[in-house]
């Protein structure tokens, strides 16, 4: 299992429930590596999509305690029950996507992260862990910078080198 997600300078990850940039660039290559493969979030994520509904053309798991069932993604109730559908899916094509709660929660579980990573402060509420700053976590990945919509932007994979089963 992966996760993927977008910093700031200070591993920021959004504010008001929403993403602290828009990149064109990042939101391509979000897009180009979660394409038919299954992203899993926290229901705050779902709620911050376009009127709230699931990623075209991907399998969406969504980890919403107390919550309803619905036809266009695959709801689940608990870490126990997320654990047991994550199991009907290859690990390379599984993505935590967010929130902020959700990440830190999987972050054990996961062999490796792509952070696109924005130079810029973006203000932010909620962070991400600083996988700089993880022993068991190390940066094996970083493209050029590029900029995307007036912000430089690097893509970046960190691997685990210490990943825990789920």
């Amino acid at each position: 299992m992966k996760a993927i997600v977008a910093v700031d300078k200070k591993w920021g990850i959004g504010k008001k429930n929403d993403l602290l940039f828009t990149l064109p660039e990042d939101m391509k290559y979000f897009r180009e590596k979660t394409l038919n493969k299954v992203v899993v979030m926290g229901s705050n994520t779902l709620k911050s999509f376009p009127n709230g509904k699931p990623l075209k053309n991907r399998t969406n798991i969504v980890l919403f305690p107390g919550g309803e069932k619905r036809d266009d993604c695959v709801v689940v109730e608990s870490l126990d029950e997320l654990s047991k559908e994550l199991k009907k899916y290859p690990a390379d094509d599984v993505f935590i996507i967010g929130g902020a709660m959700f990440y830190k929660t999987m972050l054990p579980y996961c062999s490796e992260v792509l952070v696109t990573k924005v130079d810029a402060d973006g203000g932010a509420e909620v962070f991400y862990e600083n996988l700089d700053e993880k022993e068991n976590w190390s940066c094996v990945y970083e493209s050029e910078p590029i900029t995307s919509n007036g912000y430089e932007i690097k893509f970046t994979t960190y691997k685990n080198s210490d990943i825990e089963r789920f």
